[in-house]
């Protein structure tokens, strides 16, 4: 998290001490719809390629390659891995969402701890992990 921040202590756009890594290739991030309510935006973010946010609002957050966010949803201080799929009018907050969660429409998460605690792993400083296998159990407990 400290990557968003305006002078993290790793600078990872320092060209004087550049970091080596794969990048898949992917098309750039794509930020969709301007409507009061349903804007496409992150800020105090990254984005990696091949994410689409979709008239929804981004802060404070790392969101891996591949990640999808349809609209009106709010995702605030946030890391969601490769492949997460967030529908509509979703609340995400303080959360680590892994590799390839789909988060159904109307979910909150990290809004309500004692539920959190219920449904995921919620860490000692309230920090909200989402597995996939947490998400399909709390769907089981529902229905």
């Amino acid at each position: 998290m400290e990557l968003v921040a305006l002078n993290p202590e790793l600078n990872i756009y320092d060209h004087q001490w550049p970091i080596w890594t794969y990048q898949a290739q992917q098309p750039p991030a794509k930020f969709v719809l301007d409507e009061e309510g349903r804007r496409g935006m992150a800020v105090n973010s990254m984005v990696a390629g091949g994410c689409i946010i979709s008239g929804a609002y981004v802060q404070e957050s790392l969101l891996s390659n591949d990640v999808r966010i349809d609209d009106s949803s709010i995702i605030q201080s946030s890391v969601l891995l490769p492949g997460v799929t967030i529908g509509r009018r979703c609340r995400i907050t303080r959360c680590i969402l892994d590799e390839n969660c789909v988060i159904p429409d109307g979910t909150q998460i990290g809004q309500d701890s004692e539920l959190d605690q219920k449904r995921f792993y919620v860490t000692k400083r309230g920090v909200v992990l989402v597995t996939q296998d947490m998400l399909r159990a709390a769907e089981r407990a529902k229905g």
